[in-house]
């Protein structure tokens, strides 16, 4: 009987995946503190910010500051959950809300143009990150029978 070995491939885990999505997670914890303060400011001063120009998205400064102050305080509470071990739902939540955060930050170009350029700049970082190291995600090997081989053993019960 000759017995069959498969040569499994040890997992690399990329240094700018892995050290991507904690930076990612910082980022958010950092975006989302931001985007509270420009609500607060916005909120109780309207004379705080100033329109540059005509713009088509012409709303009440008052509520864009309670859009950025609940989508900052979203952001946070995800970044902080991406820095506990990037649990699955972390990094899907963390895409969705970055992604709308690029929409308002578009919208919100009139009032900073030059801030709301670099905020959509990391903000598709983030999402780079989040998404690049998505297959390094713990939660990724689970299918595979928990500790990461694929399930069939020899007639020892070892991993093949």
């Amino acid at each position: 009987m000759s017995q069959q070995t498969q040569s499994v491939k040890p997992h690399h885990h990329s240094g700018w995946a892995t050290g991507g999505t904690v930076f990612a997670g910082v980022l958010m914890m950092v975006s989302g503190v931001w985007a509270i303060l420009e609500g607060i400011s916005a909120i109780a001063k309207d004379d705080v910010w100033v329109r540059l120009g005509h713009y088509i998205f012409k709303w009440n400064l008052t509520a864009w500051g309670w859009i950025h102050l609940v989508l900052g305080v979203l952001v946070l509470i995800v970044g902080t959950a991406l820095l506990s071990s990037a649990p699955r739902w972390a990094r899907v939540a963390g895409v969705a809300l970055i992604a709308f955060n690029i929409l308002v930050n578009f919208a919100w170009l009139p009032y900073t143009p030059f801030w709301a350029f670099l905020m959509i700049a990391i903000d598709i970082f983030i999402i780079w990150a989040l998404c690049r190291g998505w297959g390094d995600h713990p939660d990724h090997h689970d299918h595979l029978g928990g500790d990461g081989h694929h399930g069939r053993d020899d007639k020892l019960g070892h991993p093949v």
